[in-house]
C-alpha cells in the first residue's frame, strides 16, 4: 500500500455519458484473459476517486476482468469517434482495442472517465486483436508519469494488468507479452467525436454533445451561443497543450483528431519522443 495518506473522500460513481444514447457508443464486452498479474496501480490516482482503498484481489476484479463498479456504467461502452489519420479522413473508427469503464467524481466534483487499452476486440477493430503488449503498457507508464512531473496536462496511468497472453506484432521480438491498461481522465470525447456527427449530418446529436462537454468539462450551461462558446475553450485548451508539448520537447507520435481530446488533455502514447535538440522535422516513431 502506498506511504502516503489514504483516501479521504468515498466513491462517487457516474454514469453521464449514458445521458448521450446508444448513438454514441457500444456496448462491449471485456476480453477473459488466462491470467491478471498486477504490476501497477496507481494510488495516487485512485485516491483523486476514492479507490486507493481497494485491496489487490478487488483491484483485479475491477482492472482485469472489468466487473461493474457499483453505481457506474453496467457494460462497458466502446466510443465511436471518426478521425484525420496521417492527412485522410477515416470514417470507419472508434474505440478498437479498449472502452469505457467507468465514470466517478474526484474530490473537486469533476467527472472523471476510466478507459482502458488492450481490453479486446470491440466492433471497432476491424482487422486488430484487441490486445496490448507489456511493454506497450509500460511505454506509456512512463509518458504520462514524466508529463504530469512536467506539468503537461496529460491522463494517468492508473492500472497495468499483465493477461499471460504471448502476443504477435510486427514492430517488436515476437511472441511478447500481453497487458490491459486502464487509464484516468477526465473525459474521452475527441475532436473526432465529432467530426463524426458533423460527417452523419446528426445535428440533435452534435448539440446534445456540445452541451455535455460544456456541462462536465467547463462548467458552463447549454444556450444559442453554445458551440462558440465550446469552440473557444477548445481552442484554448489545445494551445495551451501544445504549448506545453514545446516547453517539454515532447513529441506525440500519433496526434491526429481521433487522439486530441476535447478536455486539453494529452492520451494516447503509443509511439512517442522527448527530442533531444530542436528539430521542427522531428517525427517520433517506435
Amino acid at each position: 500500500m502506498a506511504d502516503f495518506p489514504q483516501a479521504s473522500i468515498l466513491p462517487r460513481p457516474e454514469r453521464a455519458i449514458e445521458a448521450l444514447g446508444d448513438a454514441f457508443y457500444d456496448r462491449v464486452e471485456p476480453a477473459r484473459f488466462p491470467q491478471s498479474i498486477l504490476r501497477w496501480r496507481n494510488d495516487r490516482a485512485a485516491a483523486e476517486v476514492g479507490l486507493d482503498t481497494l485491496a489487490d484481489d478487488e483491484w483485479l476484479t475491477r482492472f482485469a476482468r472489468f466487473e461493474a463498479l457499483p453505481g457506474s456504467l453496467s457494460q462497458p461502452l466502446a466510443l465511436r469517434y471518426h478521425g484525420h489519420q496521417f492527412r485522410q479522413y477515416n470514417p470507419e473508427i472508434g474505440d478498437g482495442r479498449g472502452f469505457l469503464y467507468a465514470q466517478l467524481r474526484d474530490g473537486d466534483g469533476r467527472l472523471m472517465d476510466l478507459g482502458t487499452k488492450g481490453s479486446g476486440r470491440t466492433p471497432w477493430s476491424r482487422f486488430g486483436d484487441g490486445r496490448l503488449t507489456l511493454k506497450g503498457a509500460v511505454r506509456e507508464l512512463l509518458a504520462t508519469e514524466m508529463l504530469q512531473a512536467l506539468g503537461v496536462p496529460t491522463s494517468r496511468t492508473f492500472s497495468i494488468v499483465e493477461t499471460g497472453e504471448a502476443l504477435e506484432r510486427n514492430d517488436e521480438p515476437s511472441p511478447t507479452r500481453g497487458a490491459v491498461l486502464t487509464r484516468l481522465s477526465h473525459g474521452h470525447i475527441r475532436i473526432g467525436t465529432f467530426q463524426r456527427l458533423a460527417y452523419l449530418r446528426e445535428a440533435e446529436n452534435m448539440a446534445a454533445l456540445t452541451d455535455y462537454c460544456l456541462h462536465h468539462f467547463y462548467g458552463e450551461n447549454a444556450g444559442p451561443d453554445a458551440p462558440a462558446r465550446l469552440l473557444g475553450h477548445v481552442v484554448e485548451r489545445t494551445a495551451t497543450l501544445a504549448a506545453s508539448y514545446m516547453a517539454a520537447g515532447f513529441v506525440h507520435g500519433v496526434l491526429n483528431t481521433d487522439n486530441i481530446n476535447i478536455s486539453g488533455e494529452s492520451f494516447d502514447y503509443g509511439p512517442w519522443r522527448f527530442a533531444p535538440t530542436w528539430d521542427s522535422g522531428f517525427t517520433a516513431a517506435y
